[in-house]
């Protein structure tokens, strides 16, 4: 069990995670900006009609590459979010998980939105919850 629940740790683990994936899909991913924050925003809780802050453990925030055309003129850089207290809030909960292995299902999920898959996607083949 991992004892550094650090925003430097949450950082390390999902970068490695993201190295990890299949080179057709490391590119991508590069483009994509990560950040490590202790609690979503009020404004994107609102806008996801979620109360409770800890039901939010990651967000993926632009337009999925599926969706992309080359007339998109580009607002912001497409966005990945981990939400570190909610994400240890769920290891602490489970208690059957290395925090290494939650962040990085959680970095894979978020992800996954940016290559286009929905939540039901990724419930089909993600048996995370089983």
């Amino acid at each position: 069990m991992s004892r550094d629940t650090s925003e430097q740790y949450f950082y390390r683990v999902a970068h490695t995670t993201i190295n990890a994936l299949p080179s057709p899909f490391r590119p991508h991913a590069a483009e994509v900006a990560l950040i490590v924050a202790d609690w979503p925003a009020p404004e994107m809780l609102a806008e996801l009609d979620i109360t409770d802050p800890v039901d939010l453990t990651g967000l993926y925030e632009g337009i999925p590459l599926t969706e992309k055309s080359v007339w998109d003129t580009p607002m912001a850089p497409d966005t990945v979010w981990l939400f570190r207290e909610p994400i240890l809030a769920e290891w602490r909960g489970r208690g059957d998980v290395a925090l290494a292995s939650l962040i990085a299902h959680v970095t894979i999920h978020e992800f996954a939105h940016h290559f286009g898959w929905s939540d039901d996607d990724i419930a089909e083949i993600d048996r995370w919850w089983e």
